[in-house]
């Protein structure tokens, strides 16, 4: 059998689709996608980059995802964590936990924590 991840999902309150699109869409760079039809009237928005897809769905009572996450790897690390940072979101380094990996944690304008490699 062959697998492969098709996409990841995160959270965000009722009305939270704005703040998603600043993160995923202009903080990360990803491409939005139409989300089909029938799902539309769900809330939420869809992004896409390269394979990596993430979809933000709305809940009722949101809770942020503090451990939970998706891992987006980059080209260019420093780059975009310097971006994110200009931008007001956290980046917190962590090149020690495993070895020979660079990283940081950031999270969306949520509160959702994401790692970027």
């Amino acid at each position: 059998m062959t697998m492969r991840l098709d996409h990841v999902q995160v959270s965000c309150p009722p009305g939270g689709e704005d703040v998603a699109r600043a993160f995923y869409g202009e903080a990360l760079g990803m491409s939005e996608v139409e989300k089909p039809e029938l799902l539309k009237a769900r809330g939420g928005c869809w992004f896409r980059a390269g394979a990596a897809e993430i979809h933000v769905g709305v809940e009722k009572e949101f809770a942020p995802a503090k451990k939970a996450h998706p891992a987006l790897a980059v080209d260019d690390l420093d780059a975009l964590a310097a971006r994110l940072e200009a931008l007001g979101y956290p980046v917190t380094w962590d090149n020690e936990t495993i070895p020979g990996r660079r990283r940081f944690h950031t999270a969306d304008g949520h509160g959702n924590r994401v790692e970027i490699v």
